[in-house]
């Protein structure tokens, strides 16, 4: 029998966001496994800054990537975030707002409780 993912919260997680769809399996959900080396956990709603300055390390959010399910994305957009890039965005004052209630409890082996309560958004569901 499988069991329900949890959140940040210890309730179950709620969906990220539909459109754009997000989520390691871009099932909506910021679920995990294994596989999912880069911790993809936590939920935000991007920034301007989150997205430019992700794009200067390397890592472009902005271009869609069809081959790859990606649609490219925008501020505002709710997406599932690899934890570590989180994190150093967090510690270099730039993290994007984080939705508590769609956030995978994984994230907590890689930032503090404190830190995603600091930076949280009230949910208004999925987008």
């Amino acid at each position: 029998m499988a069991s329900v993912a949890l959140n940040v919260l210890g309730t179950p997680l709620v969906a990220c966001s539909y459109d754009p769809l997000t989520g390691w399996r871009r099932d909506g959900c910021c679920h995990t496994d294994e596989q999912d080396l880069g911790s993809h956990v936590i939920c935000v709603r991007m920034t301007v800054e989150f997205l430019n300055r992700q794009m200067e390390g390397g890592n472009d959010l902005i271009t869609p990537r069809p081959e790859v399910r990606f649609p490219g994305l925008k501020p505002g957009d709710r997406w599932c975030v690899c934890a570590l890039r989180w994190r150093e965005a967090y510690e270099a004052g730039h993290a994007p707002p984080v939705v508590l209630e769609s956030t995978h409890a994984k994230a907590l082996e890689y930032v503090l409780m404190e830190w995603l309560r600091k930076s949280a958004v009230a949910p208004s569901g999925a987008a």
